[in-house]
This record gives C-alpha cells, structure tokens and sequence, in this order.
C-alpha cells in the first residue's frame, strides 16, 4: 500500500497551513491523493511535497493563484518559463515603482523646504505634431511614453525638423476627475501627412511659472506642489492647463537621475 501524509504532517513538511491546503483542493490547484469519503480526512503523497513548497514560494512572490495553476499545467518547461518570467517582470516594475516612491519620500523627509529656482515665461504659439486623447490618470505616463514614441517616429519618417523640447499639456479633469484631456507634442516644421494618432497642431502661446524636476517621472508631484503652493502666494493662479516640457528623457539617456522635465503653471501675464 502506498505510504501519503496526512493533511497535518503535510502541512508540517510543507509549511502550508491545513486552511490553505483545503482552499487550494477547492480550487483545483493541489488535489490530494486520497479523500476519506466518509470523514472528509486528505491524505497526500510524498512526491506531491516539492509541488506545495513551488507554491508556497509563488505566493511569497504575490503571485495570483490562476497564474499559479496555469504555471503547474504548463505542457512544457519553455512554457512554464515564460509564465514565470512574466511575473517577474512584473515583481521588478513593482519594485522599481516601490524604489521611487521610496526615494521622493526620503527627500521630503530631508529635504522638506527645498529652495525654490521659479521663473516666470512667456510661451510663444509653435507648429507641432501631436497626439490628444481623453486618458485616465492612473494611464497616463504610460500613454505619455507610446505618444512619445509614434511622435519621434513620425519626425524621423516624415524628416521634419525639430526645434524644441517634446512636451504635454495636462487639461484640469485630468488631476480633478481623474480623466481628461492630454496632449504630447514635439515642436516640428515639415510636411506631414496624418499618420495614425499624429497630426499637425499649433500649441498655444501661455504665460506660465516654470520649475524644473530632477529625476524619474514619479517624484514630479512635487515640482507640481512646489509650483501650486507659489502661484497660490503670489496671487498669479488663472485657470488653464498644466505643461510639461521634456528637457531630458529616455530618448536621451538611460539613467532616469539625468533626466529634467520642466513643469509650467499658467499664470496672468504680469509683464508691464
């Protein structure tokens, strides 16, 4: 007769609770070798062990039970391999996203009152290509990068020439509603045909106070406060869209510590 664990001793040998060992039989993700059909008691095998301990790692790792269940079905291994390597990915933009988080909080903890480098600038219209969309907040600097990149694409397919920094404009709704209007562009002159998203635009000359943020993308929000909190004290504040203007980005430079975005708030136009 073939030796098994019960469900204690196998919870003992594999360090997955007798809870999680009936949720995972209920779902389907590790059945046991036998049932009692009376008393209800499971009973495993010992080669059924390394299968738990793989589990109890992926969910150290967060990993979804579906994804689970469709790693330990995986035909093959170059299947397995690849459902693993997507999840890992995703643990590594995680951290990444954890990393910045954790590197902006630092610097308001050490940085709390940093000296404030605001200008004052008058914007002049300038011929475009650009990409407007309706987008969600939580979406948005990922539609920034792929707008980014249809529009460098079409500056070099169409050989426009480039005189100026790419840069977006931010409708209100956007950080109010969490949805609205966003535009990115790069300032171009040629001749372009509509190509998918892209197509010619005039941006509209703004008067606007402008501050420039060091680093990647998600500690900006506190170039925004810095620039929120001087219009509000200088009594400048009129309604209208924020900018951006990438001064420094990926499609200069890898390191994410070189990269400079300036960000303009609209102003009156104090100009005498």
């Amino acid at each position: 007769m073939e030796r098994s664990l019960t469900i204690g001793d196998f919870a003992r040998a594999t360090h997955v609770s007798v809870k999680m060992l009936r949720h995972y039989h209920q779902i389907g993700l590790l059945t046991p070798a036998a049932v009692d059909p009376r008393t209800g008691y499971r009973r495993y095998r010992p080669d059924q062990i390394p299968a738990a301990q793989v589990i109890r790692r992926f969910r150290q790792l967060d990993m979804p039970l579906e994804d689970i269940q469709g790693i330990l079905a995986a035909p093959d291994v170059v299947t397995r391999n690849k459902l693993i390597a997507v999840h890992l990915e995703r643990l590594e933009e995680e951290l990444a996203r954890t990393h910045s988080a954790v590197t902006a909080l630092r610097g308001l903890l050490t940085d709390p009152q940093p000296a404030l480098n605001i200008d004052r600038r008058s914007v002049g219209a300038t011929p475009a290509v650009a990409i407007t969309e309706t987008i969600g907040i939580q979406d948005a600097l990922a539609w920034l990068q792929g707008a980014l990149g249809e529009l460098h694409g079409a500056v070099a397919a169409y050989s426009l020439t480039q005189h100026g920094a790419p840069g977006g404009i931010y409708a209100t709704d956007l950080f109010t509603s969490e949805r609205g209007e966003a535009t990115v562009f790069i300032p171009a002159e040629g001749t372009l045909r509509p190509t998918g998203r892209v197509t010619p635009a005039t941006i509209p000359a703004a008067e606007l106070a402008m501050i420039v943020h060091a680093g990647p993308h998600a500690g900006i929000d506190r170039a925004y406060g810095l620039l929120g909190a001087y219009v509000t004290e200088h009594a400048l504040a009129v309604e209208g869209p924020i900018r951006e203007y990438y001064l420094t980005d990926r499609y200069d430079t890898p390191d994410s510590s070189a990269w400079r975005t300036e960000v303009g708030w609209p102003i009156f136009n104090t100009a005498v």
